[in-house]
C-alpha cells in the first residue's frame, strides 16, 4: 500500500509540472504463497518429513528474492502435499564474526540423539591454504548447526568448527550412521585440490565432532561412465558432488553422488559391495542425466520413496521422482510431474526431446 501511495504523489508531481523529487527504490515484494516449484530457486535440496507435524521441510541456500534477507545462509520452505510451499524464512544465518564468508551449500538436516543437526558448506577465498599446483586453494569445509525441531531455527556448533581436516577443501557432508550406532560424516574432496575427487568419510564421536582421519572410499574416475574435463591448466579433472547414504529393504548400502558429464551434472548410484560403509563400492548407471543432480532420497507420508534434485545446474529448480526399493539397488518408477509441474521438460542439448529418465545427457 506504501509503494502504490508513492507511485501516486510522483504521477501527480509529474502531471502538474512541480519540480521532480527523487523517490527511494523500493524493494521488490516477496512472492506470494502457496508457491509451486517452478516458481521456487532450488539448489542442493533437501527435503525432511516431519511425521509428528505432517509437514515437509525444504532446505536450501538462502535467496534474499525469497525471503528478503541478505544474510548469508539457509532457507526452508515448508508443504502438507509436496506441491503448495511456503514463503521460505531464514533457518540458520551465518554469524557476522564468523571465519566464513560464502557458501551455504548443500544444507542437510538430520536427526540425532534426540536433536536435529544441519550440516552446511562455507568458506572464505581469504583463508588460504597450501597451494598444490596454479590453483589457489582456501578454507571450504562442512560445519554443523543444531535445533530442537527440524525446522529450526539452528545454531552454529562449536563456532563453525571444521569436521573434516583443516587443510582439505571439501564439500557437501552428509550423516550416516552405521548399524553399530557409529556416526560418520562422509563428504567431497574437491576436485581443486586433488584433480580427481574423492568421496571420503570421516569418523564422529557422539557430539558429531571428528573422531579420527578421514578414509577414502572411491574416487570420481572409478565410474565407469565418469568423463574427465580437460582445464584451462591443462589437467584432466573429475568432479564428486553431493553424497548421501540410503540402507534398502534388504540392507544393502547405496550411495547417491553426483559428477559432470558431456551433457552437464548427473545423477549417480554407487553400490558397497559389503554392505558396509568401506566398500568395497561398485558403480551402477545412472538414476538422471539431463544436467540434474545432488539428489536425495526421503518417504513421503503415503509411503512412497521419492527423490530431490535439482535441474539444470544453473538456475536450479526442484524435481521430483517416485523411486522403486528393489533390494539390491533403487529404480526410477516415473517423473512426479504432478507436484514439480516440470519446469524444463526438453533435453537442454536438443529442444524438444523427451529423453529417458535415465538417459546420462551427452550431447
Amino acid at each position: 500500500m506504501r509503494y502504490q501511495t508513492l507511485l501516486g504523489v510522483i504521477a501527480v508531481i509529474l502531471a502538474t509540472g512541480a519540480p521532480a523529487v527523487s523517490a527511494p527504490q523500493a524493494a521488490a515484494p516477496l512472492p506470494a504463497a502457496p508457491l509451486l516449484m517452478p516458481q521456487m530457486p532450488l539448489h542442493d535440496p533437501w527435503i525432511v518429513a516431519d511425521r509428528a507435524t505432517g509437514t515437509y521441510h525444504l532446505f536450501t541456500r538462502n535467496d534474499a528474492r525469497m525471503t528478503g534477507s541478505r544474510q548469508l545462509g539457509i532457507m526452508a520452505y515448508t508443504s502438507r502435499d509436496l506441491k503448495h510451499w511456503t514463503q521460505p524464512k531464514v533457518v540458520f544465518g551465518w554469524p557476522k564474526d564468523g571465519w566464513a564468508t560464502d557458501g551455504a551449500w548443500a544444507p542437510e538436516v538430520h536427526p540425532w540423539r534426540g536433536k536435529w543437526y544441519l550440516f552446511a558448506t562455507f568458506h572464505n577465498e581469504k583463508l588460504p591454504l597450501p597451494a598444490k599446483g596454479a590453483r589457489p586453494l582456501h578454507r571450504r569445509s562442512t560445519v554443523l548447526a543444531v535445533a530442537g525441531r527440524p525446522g529450526g531455527p539452528f545454531a552454529l556448533v562449536r563456532g563453525g568448527e571444521l569436521v573434516a581436516p583443516a587443510g582439505q577443501m571439501t564439500l557437501d557432508g552428509s550423516l550416516y550412521v552405521d548399524p553399530a550406532g557409529k556416526p560418520w560424516m562422509v563428504y567431497a574432496h574437491e576436485w581443486v585440490q586433488t584433480d580427481i575427487g574423492t568421496i571420503e568419510a570421516v569418523p564422529l564421536r557422539d557430539d558429531l565432532s571428528a573422531a579420527g582421519p578421514p578414509r577414502v572410499l572411491f574416487r570420481a574416475n572409478e565410474a565407469p561412465w565418469a568423463m574427465a574435463q580437460p582445464q584451462a591448466d591443462g589437467t584432466n579433472i573429475y568432479v564428486t558432488d553431493g553424497p548421501e547414504l540410503f540402507r534398502t529393504r534388504t540392507g544393502t548400502l547405496l550411495m547417491l553422488w553426483s559428477r559432470y558429464g558431456k551433457g552437464g551434472y548427473i545423477q549417480g548410484i554407487a553400490r558397497s559391495k559389503t554392505g558396509d560403509l568401506a566398500g568395497p563400492w561398485e558403480h551402477l548407471p545412472p538414476l538422471v542425466g539431463r544436467d540434474s543432480g545432488h539428489g536425495m532420497v526421503f518417504r513421503a507420508f503415503d509411503g512412497r520413496l521419492m527423490m530431490v534434485l535439482h535441474r539444470p545446474f544453473t538456475r536450479a529448480l526442484g524435481k521430483l521422482y517416485e523411486l522403486r526399493d528393489e533390494g539390491d539397488t533403487v529404480s526410477l518408477v516415473r517423473e512426479a510431474t504432478e507436484l514439480d509441474l516440470e519446469a524444463y521438460p526438453t533435453h537442454p542439448c536438443e529442444p524438444g526431446k523427451r529423453p529417458a529418465a535415465d538417459d546420462p545427457g551427452d550431447c
